[in-house]
Parts: structure tokens; sequence; C-alpha cells
């Protein structure tokens, strides 16, 4: 793939240099352009040599919340006096949300505190590592790993009854459209074209999302078995994890789990087994997106596709592709391990299953936690989170793209139907506990700023209008905004709405809209010169 072959250019060399490129070309036979496109596209490529010490600092909401605008500062200061061997770049989220302000110091993740950061503290710093231990949902103890993959083998199971017992169990996609995941192993299945496809999405990248860091550093034999179980189900020839390129720990767990299981004869082999692979991300948050994703695989930009048609029936290279994210396999296999009815019996308000779900912000014990599917905000704040560090004035529950609700609204299921009435959604399943003393527009344009940076900018409605956004927001920041720009910004957010490609678009006003809906006061404050929590820095 030209993707790998530029990963390991850069490998070598540090960066792109442009007499590789153009050395690559001539004995490749591809156009330079096409070299460029790609290389200039995805954030880790580098086409100039990198300083001896580049630090990136992540200022997406749960770092932000977390002190990363000092600790921005006090590096980037240091710097300016290193003569050019330390290099400071704000970046998006790292997915190391529980443990912010997140920091990559040449690629290895560490914390930074948030006051007195220092280059020195960061080089001795050490790496920041998943979480360990058993999986709650692992079915598995000891050397039992694999069963159901077996009995599908053996023809002790059929595929009609891991169908049927998926529907049943009423799993939904976890990555955050929720739909019904037998339904969509379903579709793929009946599909006639071949070659088929099974793609596991493990390219996370919303700020306060790492619950699939976490559970494939914990249990990568289910979601290998899980994409092993949907490959024999729709009759797939290749399997592919694809995984952003910070959760490197995640990668060697999956790595490390391919080899033990070979060795252990748990995997299928023959000219019928599928092939395994693990593709590593260039970068952007946009590659989660299932097209954008299936785009970079075929070693193109990451720009999403019109939809339909969908990747069920048109996915990577043209063929019936199945995505669930990392969360959903892994239940998968939990399921057909433990039975519909063990799935079934966990749950509240609502709710039918566990969830993962990841909690940072102002809580006393982030992290990442297994729920039933339904506990309300308040249960999961106080029982798994330890309570607030301060009195609780807003929370987003499903990430960045949920939008903010009031503290009023606490009570609230942590579920799709009853998110979903309250305006919001369950989302990628990140939970931030915003406290007291927070500015709701800071953080609205905060939010907005990220999807502005991560837009891939091929449609005008997400190009230009998160662009247009966010100036508007910066200038209500100011104390410049004029609360004649409402309806603007109102006018400007249905039309993204409406005509973006992707979700990305879509979303993208959703933090500013709710601040808005939910902090009215607060928000049009700022119009007359004045920031109620004195945060943003207003003109005098």
């Amino acid at each position: 793939m030209l993707i790998d072959d530029l990963r390991a250019i850069q490998e070598t060399e540090g960066y792109l240099p442009r007499e590789k490129l153009e050395q690559y070309s001539r004995e490749t036979s591809t156009p330079l352009y096409r070299l460029h496109e790609v290389a200039t596209f995805y954030p880790w490529f580098r086409t100039e040599p990198p300083a001896e010490t580049e630090i990136l600092v992540c200022t997406d909401l749960s770092c932000h919340l977390s002190g990363a605008p000092q600790v921005l500062s006090a590096l980037a200061a240091e710097a300016e006096s290193s003569e050019g061997q330390v290099a400071v770049h704000a970046c998006s989220c790292l997915g190391r949300c529980e443990s912010g302000p997140a920091v990559t110091i040449n690629d290895r993740p560490v914390t930074a505190p948030a006051e007195g950061a220092t280059v020195a503290h960061l080089v001795a710093a050490p790496s920041l590592a998943s979480g360990h231990g058993r999986l709650e949902i692992d079915p598995y103890d000891g050397g039992s790993d694999y069963a159901i993959l077996g009995r599908l083998q053996n023809g002790a199971l059929s595929a009609d009854e891991v169908v049927a017992a998926l529907k049943e169990s009423g799993l939904r996609g976890m990555g955050g459209a929720g739909f019904p995941a037998g339904v969509k192993w379903d579709l793929v299945r009946k599909e006639a074209a071949t070659p088929k496809y099974v793609i596991c999405n493990a390219d996370e990248s919303e700020p306060g999302t790492f619950k699939d860091r976490d559970i494939l550093a914990r249990a990568p034999h289910l979601v290998w078995e899980g994409m092993l179980i949907a490959a024999s189900i729709v009759g797939a020839s290749e399997a592919i994890v694809y995984i952003r390129h910070e959760y490197q720990d995640g990668k060697k767990a999956l790595e490390d789990e391919l080899r033990r299981a070979t060795a252990a004869g748990r995997l299928p082999t023959g000219p019928s087994a599928p092939t395994l692979r693990i593709f590593e991300s260039p970068g952007g948050y946009i590659c989660g997106e299932e097209t954008a994703l299936l785009e970079a695989l075929e070693d193109k930009r990451a720009e999403p596709r019109n939809k339909p048609p969908f990747p069920g029936t048109f996915g990577l290279h043209g063929m019936p592709t199945l995505i669930n994210n990392v969360e959903t396999f892994a239940l998968a296999t939990a399921i057909l391990s433990r039975g519909v009815d063990w799935y079934q019996s966990i749950g509240e308000n609502g709710g039918v299953g566990p969830k993962y779900l990841a909690l940072s912000g102002d809580v006393h014990r982030p992290g990442v936690y297994s729920v039933p599917l339904g506990i309300t905000i308040r249960q999961f704040l106080d029982e798994y989170g330890g309570g607030t560090t301060r009195p609780l004035k807003a929370i987003a529950p499903g990430g960045a793209s949920s939008g903010f609700l009031p503290a009023s609204l606490v009570d609230t299921p942590l579920e799709f139907g009853a998110l979903q009435q309250v305006g919001s959604m369950l989302g990628s399943g990140a939970v931030v506990a915003i406290g007291e003393g927070r500015c709701m527009l800071d953080l609205a344009l905060n939010v907005c700023g990220f999807f502005k940076n991560e837009s891939c900018g091929k449609c005008v409605p997400c190009r230009v209008g998160s662009e247009k956004l966010v100036y508007l927001l910066e200038g209500w920041r100011r104390g410049a905004g004029r609360r004649k720009d409402l309806p603007l910004i109102e006018e400007l957010a249905a039309g993204m709405a409406d005509a973006s490609i992707c979700g990305l678009g879509q979303v993208a006003p959703a933090p500013f809209v709710s601040a808005l809906k939910h902090f009215e006061e607060e928000i049009l404050a700022h119009a007359d010169g004045r920031c109620p929590e004195g945060v943003c820095p207003m003109a005098t």
C-alpha cells in the first residue's frame, strides 16, 4: 500500500524528503501528485525535517478542562529559547483523556502537570499505558478462548443461529450510530458479490473517547474472535483492524494476541481462512467515519463518500463490507458465549446489556467503566467516578458530538432513546463532567474548534461553515459578539446539518447550539461584554 510505503520512508528518514518521494515515484511509476495528495492530507506525515524534540499538546475538551492551555503556553515559551531543538504544537485528541493534560514527546504519550510543565519533566515522565486485567464481559478463563469460533468451524453452531442470537439480544453498534448489529451482519451475509471484507474500526478519535483503547489492551482475543466469527458468517476473505496511530499499546496487544493464538492453533487455517491484518492510520479524526476509513484503506485521502450506497453493499474496493467498532465485536463474542439471557439481564431504565463508558473531566476517578446500559448520569458520576471535583454544571453525555446538557438533567439514563428525548445521544460512549466555574461559551468554542480543525474540507457546508462558526464564536469570546449574530448562527447550523456529507459537519454546531439552549443567559452575557465565569478574555 502507498500509505504503508510512505510510513516506512518516514520511519527511516524522520520525515518525507522530496528526493525520496521522487525516487519512489520513479521506481513504482506512481505520479508524484499522488504521493503529495496523500502525504499532505494525513497529519502524521511530515514533509519537513522534525525538531530533535517534538512535543504535541492535546488542547481538546477533557485536556482543556485539565489545564492544557497553561501547559501549551509554558512549553511553547521554553521551546522559543531552544534554538530550534524543541518544537511544541497544539494537537487534536490523543485518546488519553483520563490522564490530561495529555502530551506526546517524540510520539511517546505522557501526562504534563497543569502547572510547571517543562521539557525535562516530560523526558523523565513515564509513558502512559492503557488498562490491564481481565475485562468484565470476558467469558473465558484460562485456555478456553476462541470456543465460539471453534464451534462455528466444526458445525456445532450455524451461521443462522449466530445471526438469530445477535438479533434477539438487541446488540447495537457501539461506535455511535447504534444500528442493530445482527441486522448489519445479516445484510452483508446476504450480498452475493465477492470478495467481502470485515473491518474493525479502532480509530476512536473524538474528545473524551478512549473506551476502545482500554478494550483492545485488555481483551484483544475477544475482538479478533468477534471479527473471525463475523468473517465466517458473511463469507469475508479478509479481516482488518483499522487502528489510530496513537494506540501503539493497543496495536501491540493485537499483534501479541495474533502470535499467541496462531501458535496455540486457535485460528482458522487453510485456503478458505480469512487473511488478518492491522492497518495503522496516519491520523485524522475524519478517518473514524466509516466511508472515510474505506478511502484510507484504498490509499486515498480520507474524504467521506456520499451515501447511499452504504458499505454493507458497496464498501472496500466496491465490495460488501461489514464495519463494526471494537466494543461491538467484543460484545458479540461475549453474547455468543454467555448467551442472550445473560446480555438481556443487564441494564436499567430501558437499557439492555453492558456498556463501556469513558469518563473524564471534573470527576475524582476518570477512566473506563463497564456499566448497565441505562444507568443514570448521576449514578455513573457518583458510583463509578467518585463524584465530581466541583459542583456539577453540565455534561457531555456521548462525546464531543453529543453537545452539552445542564446538571438539571443529571437523572437522565445513559441509554439511546432517553438521551435522544433530551436532544442528545449516547454517541461515542464518552461522558465528560463539567463543573461550576467553567464557561460554556469557552467550552463550546473549544469543541467547535476541534470539528473545524478536523474537517476534511471535501464539502463546502462543513469546510466553510465550521470556519465561519468558529470565527463568530471567537468574536463572542472576546466580547465582540452581537445578539444579531444568533439568527445567522442558527441558519448556519441548519445548513450544515442538512447539507454536509458526513456526521462531522452535521454535528459541528451542536456544542454551541446546545450551550445556547441550556445556558442562554450565560452565552448572551458575552454579547454584552461580560463573561459570567470570568474565563474569557473580554475586550476592555
